[in-house]
């Protein structure tokens, strides 16, 4: 067997790979002579058919399986030797004149191969890691939904600002239906709360749905309809009331306290403001660093720059799929999938080059940790390493699951290294102006 390879350019390879008739002979004869020994022909006693006629039935195929199985290994083989780093996988010649009859075989493939480039994490700019920080005006709302949650429930007469009003949509040309419970601070503008202030039980108010929420999302819960007839729906609904609610705030006492945190782990108003405050910086970190993290994957992929062997890739995407694409299907689909494709070896190269590695304990400790925290959301605290073990281990038997896990590892490795290496400033801001810088004034 010989293997020659061609460099047409620095991304594209073809491979020709020549197999003569000793690379394969003694195996073809071999499972030809198994067959004899088994084949159930008319007229022959099991174990006596004619050589010639077991050849005849069974050479052919035979031969093409056995060349196909030692061409992928050859290939596979010559692949690792020459430690070449492919993309896609070899695309194989189209060869329509292959003569099954002869002696020697020679087959040709596509490479398209992983360009040489180099990655520095150093922005010339510095990139803004935000410290995001719980404000007086966050922590006082949110004791606020705390005391509404759990608090007393009182009925009214009348509709006041502040009430929960629970009653009936309906509009009977859209079959809608469909009773709710709601506040008023929930509409759009302050014509919709002007017609409930003072409303009564039993009364029914028409109201407009455009423009009746600021969120198609919020319109679709209300009258039960689907996302698609939610959005741009302009037709009046009515409403008719049939119970008015007040909460009364619960007191902000240790009985409130305990049931909130647990027995004497906060105790009083004080040690309340700075558990919420300590919980929400928590979850902030996380939005933070995932922000971080996109911001310096954005700026990777955009300035460092190297070609891919696109016309290959497009080819192999056409081909590589459950069902083959048009050519034009698969050039969309590459140009959809680039960006990606750039980062996935940007990615690999920061990792090779500063040794980062995800090893079977890292995904084990990353599942560990997220059943604990799940756990702990339902009241079990201190589950023993036995049960954490056994849980992992059904978790980590589904290749989906150890796959994202992976994945999100993988995340944590390269957070913590651009945190040491990469051009940072911190930037600390409330919430409410995290989300206007980041995502506008919504």
């Amino acid at each position: 067997m010989n293997i020659t390879r061609e460099n047409i350019d620095a991304l594209n390879a073809v491979v020709k790979v020549n197999i003569a008739k000793e690379d394969y002979s003694d195996k073809v004869e071999k499972i030809l002579s198994d067959y004899r020994k088994t084949a159930n022909i008319p007229g022959f006693r099991k174990g006596h058919v004619p050589m010639g006629m077991v050849k005849k039935q069974y050479g052919k195929a035979v031969l093409v399986d056995e060349v196909n199985k030692l061409l992928q290994d050859a290939l596979n083989k010559y692949l690792t030797e020459e430690k070449l780093d492919v993309l896609g996988q070899p695309l194989p010649k189209q060869q329509d004149d292959i003569d099954w009859d002869g002696d020697n075989f020679s087959f040709e493939f596509e490479l398209g191969l992983a360009p040489e480039f180099s990655v520095d994490i150093k922005s010339k700019k510095a990139i803004t890691h935000y410290n995001i920080v719980a404000d007086d005006k966050m922590i006082e709302e949110q004791i606020e939904r705390i005391q509404k949650q759990y608090g007393k429930i009182v009925s009214q007469d009348t509709v006041e600002k502040d009430s929960e009003i629970t009653g009936t949509f309906k509009n009977e040309d859209k079959d809608i239906d469909n009773t709710v419970t709601l506040t008023l601070d929930k509409f759009k503008g302050k014509t919709t709360e002007k017609k409930f202030i003072g409303a009564k039980v039993g009364d029914v108010i028409t109201l407009k749905t455009k423009g009746l929420y600021e969120d198609d999302h919020e319109l679709m819960h209300a009258l039960k309809v689907s996302h698609d007839d939610a959005h741009g729906l302009d037709i009046e609904v009515t409403f008719t009331i049939t119970e008015i609610n007040k909460r009364e705030l619960a007191d902000l006492d240790q009985e409130l306290f305990d049931k909130l945190f647990g027995k004497d782990t906060v105790k009083s108003v004080t040690e309340l403001k700075e558990k919420i405050k300590e919980d929400a910086e928590k979850q902030f970190v996380q939005q933070s660093d995932q922000k971080l993290l996109n911001d310096v994957t954005e700026y990777l992929v955009d300035n460092t720059k190297f070609d891919l062997p696109a016309e290959f890739l497009t080819k192999w995407m056409q081909v590589s799929g459950e069902k083959e694409m048009d050519e034009a299907t698969a050039k969309e689909e590459y140009e959809k999938s680039e960006k990606s494709l750039r980062y996935q070896l940007i990615e690999a190269k920061i990792m090779e080059k500063h040794g980062l590695k995800v090893d079977f304990e890292d995904v084990k400790s990353n599942a560990k940790n997220m059943i604990k925290m799940q756990m702990a959301q339902f009241g079990q605290l201190n589950p023993s390493e036995k049960e954490l073990d056994d849980i992992a281990a059904r978790v980590l038997s589904n290749q989906d699951e150890v796959r994202r896990i992976s994945e999100q590892v993988v995340s944590q490795k390269l957070l913590e290294l651009y945190k040491e290496e990469a051009n940072i400033k911190t930037k600390e801001l409330s919430y409410d102006k995290f989300v206007k810088e980041v995502y506008g004034d919504k």
